[in-house]
């Protein structure tokens, strides 16, 4: 069993504490490679922004789960030399069993999900309560989750949404002892999180998404006040990115994020954890297809690999300053 700690890592307890006293939110980012993994140590270094290193079940499977323990480790010697104080956590995002979550505390990570909305109420009760129990035995934290995202990311898919019932939180956290709760108040995985019909078009004709559920936020929030809670599938879908993909023979169509706006005014609220997944992708495919039609001739995968870190390194940085609020927060947190 590898413990975290021995890693340079730490959960996210103390995190979600100074974000929510601090009204803004941690972000966290997936990666599947490394210069992913690279750019986001690089931009939160230079922004001093705390953060989360996130890796869902098929990124793991992808990376390999004795390679990614020793990338971790990595990342944490990188961030020494860049920024000395600073701190992240691991974490498994969208973990679905019991087993999953077990073998990921013991191969190091500071924080696991255990995504048990799609079972029953009772069920998901169970099951959050099992790993829980495990986890906090180690010093882990746990997210659970209430309500049902739509859309398509790696191995989480569901074609229709379901609002978190703030009715049913307070048992939730009760009675299973999580450490966050991920609720669903209209975010969405993946590039398309909502379909043309769902949305309205402004005077350019650009496709404009329907509001976040703001009010089922503010009375989760009543019922379980000073709670931190997690927004899953809040990428924006940046715009020129999506403009780079497609005029470089890329065939994204009809994407669409949710506005930067939304998610600042819920990082000033209990929401102490942002997800963001599909803004770091199209950032590097986006600028991965302009070195491609730039260079038809290159074939040295730094010089196109390189350039797309760069690209989401720029990317990160402009998140925790001007949509998170979590740049120059890491010497609140960890001095």
């Amino acid at each position: 069993m590898i413990s975290y700690k021995d890693l340079g890592l730490v959960n996210t307890r103390e995190m979600f504490k100074k974000a929510i006293e601090g009204k803004f939110a941690i972000p966290a980012y997936n990666f599947n490679n490394m210069e992913q993994l690279q750019a986001i140590v690089m931009a939160c270094a230079e922004s001093d922004s705390p953060f989360i290193l996130q890796v869902s079940s098929g990124a793991r499977k992808y990376a390999n789960q004795f390679l990614l323990s020793h990338m971790a480790k990595g990342a944490s010697e990188m961030l020494k030399e860049l920024n000395p104080h600073l701190k992240f956590a691991l974490h498994l995002d969208h973990g679905d069993t019991f087993e999953l979550c077990k073998s990921c505390i013991d191969s190091g990570f500071s924080s696991v999900m255990i995504d048990g909305s799609h079972h029953p109420f009772e069920e998901n009760i169970k099951l959050t309560k099992q790993v829980v129990a495990y986890a906090h035995e180690h010093d882990v934290t746990v997210e659970g989750e209430l309500g049902v995202l739509a859309g398509i990311e790696d191995d989480v898919v569901a074609e229709k949404s379901t609002y978190t019932q703030p009715g049913e939180v307070e048992e939730f956290v009760q009675k299973t002892g999580v450490d966050s709760l991920a609720i669903s108040i209209g975010t969405s995985h993946g590039a398309n999180k909502f379909k043309p019909e769902q949305c309205t078009r402004n005077e350019e004709g650009v496709l404009v998404p329907p509001p976040l559920k703001f009010e089922i936020l503010e009375e989760i929030e009543k019922r379980i006040p000073g709670f931190p809670i997690v927004l899953h599938g809040a990428s924006s879908v940046v715009p020129k990115y999506v403009d780079m993909i497609n005029s470089h023979g890329g065939n994204v169509m009809n994407a669409v994020g949710i506005p930067e706006e939304q998610l600042r005014r819920a990082a000033r609220s209990a929401v102490c954890k942002i997800n963001i997944d599909s803004d770091g992708r199209l950032a590097m495919t986006a600028t991965i297809r302009k070195a491609f039609a730039d260079n038809p001739a290159e074939f040295d995968p730094r010089k196109y690999l390189g350039p797309a870190r760069d690209e989401l390194k720029k990317m990160i940085m402009d998140k925790n300053t001007n949509v998170l609020g979590s740049a120059g927060k890491g010497k609140e947190i960890f001095s």
